[in-house]
């Protein structure tokens, strides 16, 4: 027994490992904050309310089917229903029926709401999708926040290794009296700020970690954290398309564009449906009854089922709604139902023009931040060249410790700014090709 429970605790200690272990890739944060937002689920929860509405409009063209029965005993005088004379005692009367009924023709109102169900439906899907889009495009910049903020850490962190060597190095050279002691002090001042500087890194990873938890809703922020990778800028076919290839793509499938043109859509159909209240409703019914009377039973000796085949009768009848005047209810349904309509258009022509727009921005950007990622780089090989003179000078003494520590802080300063472009320009590129089609992927 001591043994099970022994192996039960081993393996639940290796599960938990496992889990604190777990590295997310962008892939996996995607897919799981597509598949456990509130939103989506909210959404999701919408499209199926739609659904039943399209069934709703389907249940208006077939017939209606109601069963009734009447039931009733009375004592004195009174009439008994299955024979309409005055009797006087005690007895007990039933009536039965079934009746049924269906609309002819209600000026199309069934047709058209039906289709406007189906729009709906359509409607619901292209809005869940477009959250989808916001919200994978949320992930991948979060994502990438974290990878920055990481990147610049571990710069942060190597930095200070290189200057305890440099430190410790010094230091000999101090006690051997080689260099003067506030070269020492000069370097110590220099990891002294290194190391706040890792502090602040920390907690920028943390505050990332933290927030892209939060966009996943993990509630288990401490133990969640992503890949330990570096990525560099990848290749893109969007490069190839100019700004209005890439919109003319994003029209044919953008899921907002579809959910206005279809707002559109249901916005005709609703003034068709509005429309069809000025023509006439006609409708068929038909309906069958039997009765029953203790009173019968007592004077013919009729039964009960006798009775129900003696006193049964079918009828059939067709009814015919004319509207002459209902108080500028349908004419004023079908002006507000045109208001819609036009509404909906210039939404419509808002939505393609502010996604123009923002393709045109996001083609800006990645040419203006590729631009910023070269400029980095530049600067940084700058830098490092300037850095490399500043040490082979301050090794033979011909720079003091100040003018060498403030060199080392400007290339380190260039490493993190290269990191910062860096990741910049990769979410411009991320940006661009959502607005092409392409899925999120690093690789």
């Amino acid at each position: 027994m001591k043994l099970k429970i022994t192996i039960l605790l081993s393996l639940l200690a290796l599960g938990l490992v496992s889990a604190q272990e777990k590295k997310w890739s962008i892939e996996e944060c995607v897919a799981y904050a597509l598949e456990n937002n509130l939103t989506i689920a909210q959404l999701q929860l919408q499209l199926e309310n739609t659904k039943i509405g399209e069934s709703d409009a389907f249940g208006n063209f077939l017939p209606s089917l109601n069963a009734s029965s009447n039931g009733s005993w009375n004592r004195g005088s009174g009439f008994d229903q299955t024979t309409n004379e005055r009797i006087s005692g005690t007895f007990f009367s039933l009536n039965g029926g079934v009746s049924s009924g269906v609309t002819l023709f209600d000026g199309l109102r069934n047709v058209n709401t039906l289709q406007r169900a189906k729009l709906s439906t359509i409607a619901s899907q292209y809005q869940l999708d477009d959250m989808k889009d916001d919200i994978v495009l949320n992930v991948a910049n979060s994502y990438l926040q974290v990878l920055s903020s990481k990147e610049a850490l571990k710069a942060i962190e190597l930095q200070i290794t290189i200057a305890n060597e440099e430190y410790e190095r010094t230091k000999e050279l101090v006690d051997a009296g080689v260099l003067p002691k506030g070269n020492l002090l000069e370097l110590e001042a220099t990891i002294a700020t290194l190391e706040q500087q890792q502090v602040s890194g920390e907690n920028n990873v943390l505050l990332n970690r933290l927030f892209l938890a939060q966009l996943l809703q993990i509630t288990d922020y401490e133990n969640f954290d992503i890949a330990d990778e570096s990525y560099e800028v990848p290749p893109s076919d969007v490069f190839n398309y100019s700004a209005n290839e890439i919109y003319g793509k994003a029209l044919s499938y953008r899921s907002d564009i579809k959910l206005a043109e279809t707002n559109i859509e249901i916005a005709e159909k609703d003034v068709k449906i509005a429309k069809g209240a000025l023509y006439p409703r006609l409708g068929a019914s038909i309906g069958y009854n039997t009765s029953y009377s203790s009173f019968v039973r007592k004077l013919s000796g009729a039964n009960f089922g006798d009775q129900l085949t003696e006193n049964d009768g079918i009828g059939y009848g067709m009814n015919l709604s004319i509207p002459i005047f209902n108080g500028f209810s349908v004419k004023n349904g079908i002006k507000r139902s045109k208001i819609n309509l036009e509404s909906s258009k210039l939404r419509a022509t808002q939505d393609k023009l502010a996604l123009e727009a923002n393709v045109n921005q996001a083609y800006l950007d990645v040419r203006s931040f590729a631009k910023s990622y070269e400029a980095a780089q530049k600067t940084l090989a700058a830098r490092k060249l300037a850095f490399d003179f500043a040490k082979e000078r301050y090794n033979v003494e011909l720079m003091n410790a100040f003018d060498y520590s403030q060199a080392q802080s400007r290339l380190d300063n260039a490493e993190i700014d290269v990191i910062r472009a860096k990741y910049d320009y990769i979410f411009r590129i991320k940006i661009l090709e959502i607005y092409f089609g392409l899925p999120i992927t690093l690789e």
